[in-house]
């Protein structure tokens, strides 16, 4: 049995008349009559009684035609999402971010705007350091992951780079540097050499660890770092604490903690990179979807508002 017969066997329902049904199809009607033969032959009933006027419907083609309407709509619906799906119209993006990119306007803005292009892809987020994430994607855990790269890309990993992110100073709101200062102001990195430092563990952000040591070491010094947080957003609550002082990426100033100023830092300033990662080689129109959306807006300078 095929679609086929089913669809022969539902004109033939519908119009109560093999040649009109024939006509319907674009086919003959001794073919047609032919086809509904050899299904019946098939299923061992018969399905309509012939009658000089028409054909009717016997209790078994009652039974079988609401059966055969089933299973034409199931086949339709499946052809309909296989295309939809060859187009990354439906489907499912596991989609990871490092913690410290999570307030950053263009990750946010990006997935509501993928959200709006393919409001039927499902979209599971999940959180992580840019070393998991990676992980994640090689072992077919995630389909793509915003990242803070370092300058070699991954090993076997598709990596669009997009502009990197200022950062700035986090300074305990009653720090010398920040009394009578105008929030605006930038201050030289170099001011800071004498302070204990607050990073995050080297292995949660390798790549803004680094960035941060280099700007120190440019400025001239070597960071006395006296505490070690779990992730980024958790240097901002030790730099409240009075622990010491940090740099984070600019869009880290949007925590508005109690307790704590951020100043941005005079030329030549550290900068956090950013990145959309998947793993190389494998085929995803989805991802493709989002990394075509990503390159768009990042040659745009800049997502418009959504």
């Amino acid at each position: 049995m095929e679609l086929r017969h089913l669809r022969y066997f539902v004109a033939v329902a519908d119009e109560r008349n093999f040649t009109r049904a024939a006509a319907r199809l674009g086919i003959g009607q001794p073919p047609l009559s032919q086809q509904i033969r050899d299904l019946e032959r098939e299923l061992g009933v018969t399905l309509f009684l012939r009658r000089p006027q028409g054909a009717e419907l016997t209790p078994a083609g009652i039974v079988f035609l609401s059966e055969a309407r089933s299973v034409l709509e199931t086949a339709q619906r499946a052809r309909m999402n296989a295309v939809l799906a060859q187009q990354g119209q439906i489907g499912r993006l596991r989609l990871g971010y490092a913690s410290s990119v999570a307030l950053h306007p263009l990750v946010s803005d990006t997935i509501r705007r993928f959200r709006r292009l393919w409001p039927d892809v499902v979209l599971q987020i999940d959180e992580g350091n840019s070393r998991e994430l990676i992980g994640r994607l090689h072992e077919d855990r995630a389909d793509a992951v915003f990242i803070r790269p370092g300058p070699a890309d991954p090993h076997e990993t598709r990596l669009l780079r997009l502009s990197g992110e200022p950062m700035r100073a986090v300074l305990p709101a009653g720090h010398p540097l920040v009394r009578g200062a105008d929030s605006r102001d930038s201050i030289p990195l170099a001011l800071l050499a004498k302070e204990p430092f607050v990073l995050f563990e080297r292995a949660v952000g390798l790549s803004l660890f680094d960035a941060i040591l280099s700007a120190c070491r440019e400025a001239g010094f070597e960071p006395t770092v006296v505490q070690e947080a779990p992730q980024i957003s958790s240097v901002v609550n030790l730099v409240a604490a009075g622990l010491g002082v940090s740099v984070v990426p600019e869009s880290i100033t949007q925590l508005h903690l109690a307790g704590v100023v951020y100043r941005p830092i005079r030329p030549p300033a550290p900068l956090a990179s950013l990145g959309l990662a998947a793993a190389a080689g494998k085929s995803s129109v989805i991802v493709d979807n989002l990394f075509g959306l990503m390159e768009r807006e990042s040659r745009a300078g800049a997502l418009p508002p959504s």
